[in-house]
């Protein structure tokens, strides 16, 4: 977007871009102009929306409670894993989080707070911002179904006045969907070309209602957030939330909106997101702020209790057990030797570290459990982000594949990739092509075979696991592995004779003009 000034459609690798609206790399490339710098740029959007977000729970638990409670819904928030780990990962959902929850915030404001007629009209812009960054930004209009059934269950004496006013929220909504919606429908009209048109259909119709009725990919059973997600990346919510039951209970008996429409709003959201066959762990971010904000008033009271606060220790405990994994792997026993051929990284030391420490927490609380994972947590990120990061990195990015690609082929020489991530284009130093990234893998070795024909002094970067036909893989030169995959440098010595030509060719090109990392 800012070495080519087209900022309203996206681009992967000189094609259109047309799995996300363009809000958050609107961010990311706001950032970039400002500072130039491609790393913090990338970074900042997630960690800024991240500090927006745990104010809005501060200051929503300070206005509903007391300032004490919405410190520890904030604290709460930014102890749970799931919502620290997005908060420092260079991806989408942080943001559309932050969106959510000023559309929550804005809600409660009014329902619980009100009336306050702005923040209900702001909470519905917001609202509209979050589907042209996320399509699932519309998710606070769930609260408007326990609010009403309690409005007419528990009515209370002061009640929202104004019933014509209702209806304006959806104009706010419309708008802020309209401040890209519509510019891009007329922009693609005026292009009269294939390609935009594709574009338009997919972001609107295909990663929309196709994606959530009909997925087509992270296809998981009904009860897998249940089972597999929440139980361990809401922690510590998770582990509070059997002792809550009960007071929830009562707070919905008694008619107590502050608790009552934000449980039942975080129970539709899980549905919501169950009833969809694709699912991923990250969908369930933006209903941890609002779990947080709930949790929040009931703390003391829980941790008066023995039982919460010595599962509490033994999950800091548990995960001191890693130091008895790296003392194996540092072993080079059989079991740990086995899954360094699967993950090519030794973590032993850094987990021997983590270990060690949690340990000496989990020793040092025996008599104060409640204080282990307030002490715990900041040192499992600072080690995750300052020694975890670069272990991972073998296995996270492509930087070995594409420094054993930097021995046997000149930067100078163009390079064809297929079946890539985008992380492959992000750390290239070569001229590079592709054939689609959403291509037909059928016909990519069709095309990968053309495309030497015409560029013979070219290489072909191609993972292991593809139908490679045309190709003669005998003395292809292996390049290591990324992602779980093996991948192969396929030159022209490597083509056969012939290969079918492909129904369908399509090329796109990419210059890399900054060097992101090093190998």
């Amino acid at each position: 977007m800012v070495e080519t000034g087209q900022w309203f459609f996206p681009a992967r690798g000189g094609e259109l871009y047309p799995d996300k609206p363009p809000v958050f790399m609107w961010t990311i490339a706001l950032f970039y102009k400002l500072t130039g710098n491609l790393s913090l740029a990338f970074l900042l959007p997630s960690a800024l929306c991240a500090l927006l977000t745990i104010f809005l729970v501060y200051d929503l638990g300070k206005r509903l409670w007391s300032a004490q409670t919405g410190l520890i819904a904030a604290a709460l928030l930014l102890l749970t894993l799931q919502f620290t780990l997005q908060s420092k990962t260079a991806q989408i959902d942080a943001m559309v989080c932050c969106w959510i929850t000023l559309g929550c915030y804005g809600l409660m404001r009014h329902f619980c707070d009100g009336p306050n007629w702005r923040w209900y009209f702001i909470a519905w812009f917001f609202m509209g911002l979050g589907v042209i960054t996320k399509g699932v930004g519309f998710l606070p209009l769930l609260m408007l179904i326990p609010f009403f059934a309690m409005r007419k269950w528990r009515p209370q004496p002061r009640e929202i006045t104004g019933k014509p006013n209702w209806w304006l929220g959806p104009l706010f909504f419309l708008l802020a969907i309209g401040l890209w919606v519509v510019p891009m429908l007329l922009l693609v009209e005026q292009a009269n070309n294939p390609a935009f048109d594709a574009y338009r259909d997919n972001i609107l119709l295909k990663q929309t209602a196709k994606r959530y009725a009909d997925s087509w990919h992270h296809i998981k059973p009904f009860w897998y957030y249940l089972v597999e997600v929440i139980p361990v990346f809401w922690l510590p919510l998770s582990m509070m939330i059997p002792w809550l039951i009960k007071p929830w209970w009562q707070a919905i008996k008694q008619g107590d909106r502050r608790i009552a429409v934000p449980l039942i709003w975080v129970m539709l959201v899980i549905l919501f997101f169950s009833l969809s066959p694709g699912k991923r762990g990250v969908y369930m971010l933006p209903a941890v702020p609002m779990l947080a904000l709930i949790c929040a008033p009931y703390l003391q009271q829980l941790l008066s209790r023995a039982w919460p606060k010595r599962i509490l220790w033994s999950i800091v405990l548990l995960i001191a057990a890693l130091l008895t994994l790296a003392v194996l792997g540092l072993l080079d026993l059989h079991l740990m030797a086995k899954l360094n051929d699967q993950y090519p990284v030794r973590p032993w030391w850094m987990l021997v570290t983590l270990g060690t420490i949690g340990l000496i927490i989990s020793v040092a609380t025996y008599r104060k459990p409640a204080n282990s994972w307030l002490l715990f947590a900041p040192a499992l990120w600072l080690i995750y982000s300052l020694w975890g990061y670069a272990v991972l990195q073998p296995v996270r990015t492509p930087v070995n594949v594409l420094q054993n690609l930097a021995k046997v082929h000149d930067v100078s020489r163009p390079v064809a990739m297929l079946d890539f991530r985008e992380q492959f284009l992000l750390f290239s130093r070569w001229p590079t092509y592709h054939f689609g990234y959403h291509a037909d893998h059928n016909l990519e070795y069709q095309q990968a075979w053309q495309w030497l024909q015409r560029y013979p002094d070219g290489v072909v970067l191609a993972p292991a696991d593809l139908p490679l036909v045309c190709f003669d893989l005998s003395n292809a030169t292996s390049l290591g592995n990324a992602h779980r995959r093996d991948y192969y440098a396929l030159t022209i010595n490597n083509a056969l004779p012939s290969c079918a030509a492909p129904t369908d060719y399509r090329e796109y090109y990419y210059l890399p003009t900054e060097q992101y990392g090093n190998f």
